[in-house]
Formats: structure tokens, sequence, C-alpha cells
């Protein structure tokens, strides 16, 4: 399990959190679960499915949270089965992951009826209810599963199984939906954070704008609720956004104006480090440019000159053999001018003429 795994399984294992999370998305807002009111479960879900031949076939699926609750609203009890999916990164195939998981945890229920009508003396009044071990009076418990996402982008994957599908239009309504229970931070507008009765709202506010340093910034120091947040909600976010906000691992409480303090003066000196480095290279790149085309240049110079030292040595090299085949000097006489022997002239005489 991952560091973002873990730390966010812990957070919404909180039963404060757990129920501000789902009186958020069921209630908008209002207390109608009660912490108190929620026990854990066994969030390690088995089912046997049949395979081959009617062998049954072990399936075991782990929740991150799952709790019972019985939530009262108008003096009317709703008795749930509430389970919560953290999600770090988007997953494209959520609708069908939290359907099993939802389906898994309906038959369990099926199974657990047709037990306890087993161990008591209640008898089937029909051939069908002796079957299935579900009698005609029996009910089961609805099952809830919130999908929360701990990311700053929007969700942009299905939500729905229909969007999953490769169906026609015209097959759809015959192909029963399963929609996803979500709460995106990136999808609450800023007015419905106030909804939120505990640090969640500052966690998910945190991630919305995660991305936006300035913004968060701003954020941080307009909200005073952020100058002291419990440990566990500053390592949350640390963890999730990889912020690396500067603060004790002895303090309870954590004042976020100066933790990201510390975030802005790592980015600065980052940032300076980066323009050194980028500017030493770019710089280097100049002078390599700078100095190949002046040795380009220098050499382009060098070369003209040298050609025209050896045209001019050619050309005195010609008038010396017109005399000499005109019989007014000698070899010797010409090599002497050259300062050559005369072997040395006479070879330099041969190159010139082919």
């Amino acid at each position: 399990m991952s560091d973002k795994d873990t730390v966010t399984k812990d957070y919404m294992q909180d039963r404060e959190i757990f129920a501000d999370a789902f009186n958020f998305y069921l209630y908008q807002g209002r207390q109608v679960i009660k912490p108190e009111q929620l026990r854990p479960l066994d969030a390690t879900s088995i089912v046997l499915p049949y395979g081959e031949e009617g062998k049954p076939v072990p399936l075991q699926r782990y929740r991150d949270v799952l709790k019972s609750v019985t939530a009262m609203e108008d003096d009317k009890a709703a008795y749930l089965l509430l389970g919560i999916e953290n999600q770090s990164e988007i997953h494209y195939a959520m609708p069908v992951r939290n359907m099993l998981y939802d389906a898994i945890q309906y038959v369990a229920q099926v199974e657990e009826i047709a037990k306890s009508h087993r161990r008591s003396d209640q008898k089937p009044e029909t051939r069908a209810e002796f079957l299935s071990g579900f009698y005609q009076t029996d009910k089961l418990l609805p099952v809830i599963t919130l999908t929360v996402y701990f990311g700053a982008d929007e969700w942009v994957a299905p939500k729905d199984l229909h969007g999953m599908l490769a169906a026609e239009e015209d097959i759809l309504p015959y192909v029963d939906n399963y929609r996803l229970h979500l709460i995106a931070p990136a999808e609450i507008e800023d007015s419905e954070f106030v909804r939120f009765h505990t640090e969640l709202s500052l966690a998910l506010r945190y991630l919305k704008y995660s991305k936006d340093k300035i913004r968060l910034k701003a954020l941080i120091n307009e909200e005073a609720a952020f100058r002291s947040v419990s440990r566990k909600t500053a390592d949350l976010v640390n963890v999730v956004t990889k912020s690396k906000l500067h603060y004790s691992e002895r303090e309870e409480r954590v004042n976020m104006c100066e933790a990201i303090e510390g975030i802005i003066h790592d980015a600065k000196a980052e940032g300076i480090e980066e323009g050194r480095a980028e500017g030493i290279e770019k710089g280097r790149a100049e002078g390599i440019e700078k100095g190949r085309a002046e040795g380009i240049e220098k050499g382009r110079a060098e070369g003209i000159e040298k050609g025209r030292a050896e045209g001019r040595a050619a050309g005195k090299v010609e008038t010396l053999l017109s005399l000499i085949e005109k019989g007014i000097l000698t070899i010797a006489d010409a090599a002497r001018l050259f300062n050559m022997t005369v072997p040395e002239f006479e070879e330099e005489a041969k190159l010139l003429k082919q």
C-alpha cells in the first residue's frame, strides 16, 4: 500500500470525517448522520459465485472503509451500510468497481438472512422461500458507496456504467445503470464548502488549489482556520500533494500559513538555482558558437592571405622560368634568388607546371 493510500484510508476512517463526507453528499450538510451512530464493519468481503459445473469460486475484495449507521431524520430511522473508496488517482473503471463492492454486500446480506432463518424455528411458508432462503417479508439494508477523490483535477473518467458501455442509445434503456457517487474537490463550488463541518473542508479546499500556488497562498492567508489545523489534516495534504510543507513532527497543531511559506521559499531557491544553471548552459553554448564563428572568420582570413602569398610566389617562379628559357638567367641564378638549391627550385618549377 502506497503512502497516499495509507494516509487517505486512515483519514477517512475517522468517524467525524466519515459522517461529514456523507452528510455533505446525502443531506446537503445537514447533520443527519451522527459520528457516534457509526459502527465499523469488516471491510473484507467474500462472495462465492458459481463457476464451471456449479462449483463455487471464492471472490474476495477489500474496501477502504465500511460502516453501518442508523440515521434519524424527522423521527424516521434509516438503516444504511456506508462505504468510502479513496482515490488519489483517477480510475476509469470506478463505476464497475464500486458496483461490485455493493453487489457483494447485498449477496452477503441475503446469505446472512438465510442463515438466520435456518438457525431459528421460523419455517418457510412457500416452496419459493424454501429454495431461496430469503422470505417474502425479508428486506435488505441500502448500501451506498462514496468515492472521495484526493486530486486537484476534475474527474474526467466515467461517472456511471452507461458511460463505459459501447452500446447504441436504443439499447441503453434496457441496461441497468450504476451511478458513481463522487466527491471531487475541483467540482465543488467555493460557496459549497460551508456544508462541511470538519477539517475535511480545509483538506479539500487545499487540494482544489494545490496546483495554483498563488491562489493557494491567498486562500490559506484569508481563512483563519488554516492557522491551526490538526496534524492529521496537515499530513494528509502534505503526502497527497507532495507539498513538502515545513512543520515539526512534534507539532499537534500546524499553522499552514507558516508551513506554506517554506514551500514558497524553496520554490524561489529552486527557481534561482534553475535560472543560474540555465544561464551557465546558455552562456556556454553562446560562447562555443561565438568561438566557432570567430575561428571560421580567422581561418578564412589566414587562408586568403596564404593563398595570396602562394600566388605571388608562383607568379615569381613563372617569371624566373621565362627568363631562364630566354637565356637571361641560369637555373642556379634563379634558385639563389629564392634561397633554394638547384634541385629544390627544379622541384618547385615541376609542381607549378602540373
